[in-house]
């Protein structure tokens, strides 16, 4: 299995304008889509997909996402660690025991982004509706190519 890495945004990133001015509003968009690349580069594998689908459930230990996976150990905590670094997931060690849950913020981020483009694409759709709606209706014989007279 090969790890994907990845950076992960930082807040440090200075985009300049011609005028030696610093844009905030570009640096928030910029770093925004950088979150939802590492949430959805993380959702890209059906491991870590399982592991967030078990943690909707609530709160689950290593061990208990490990159960049900063919994999070793080793390679559920790599798994762990790349949906810690999209945000998706949080995770404490109390003892011996890593405890991991959702990231319901970053969760939110990424529906949000999705429900934008639904919207956008269901107006879409609407207006061609509409449009279709007022077009003539063809029957399938006026369709049909003349018949030749003998």
């Amino acid at each position: 299995m090969c790890a994907i890495k990845s950076v992960r945004p930082s807040t440090d990133i200075s985009p300049v304008g011609l005028t030696g001015a610093v844009r905030p509003q570009i640096v928030k968009h910029v770093l925004k889509y950088l979150e939802l690349d590492l949430a959805f580069q993380a959702l890209g594998d059906s491991t870590r997909r399982a592991m967030v689908e078990r943690l909707t459930l609530g709160p689950a230990s290593v061990s208990e996402l490990a159960a049900p996976l063919p994999m070793s150990l080793p390679a559920v905590h790599q798994h762990l660690k790349v949906l810690e670094h999209s945000g998706l997931v949080r995770s404490e060690k109390v003892g011996r025991v890593r405890t991991c849950r959702l990231n319901l913020t970053m969760l939110d981020t990424v529906q949000s982004w999705i429900d934008a483009r639904r919207a956008t694409w269901e107006r879409r759709l609407d207006r061609l509706d509409t449009y279709l709606a007022t077009q003539p209706h063809e029957t399938p014989a006026s369709t049909t190519t003349e018949k030749e007279q003998p």
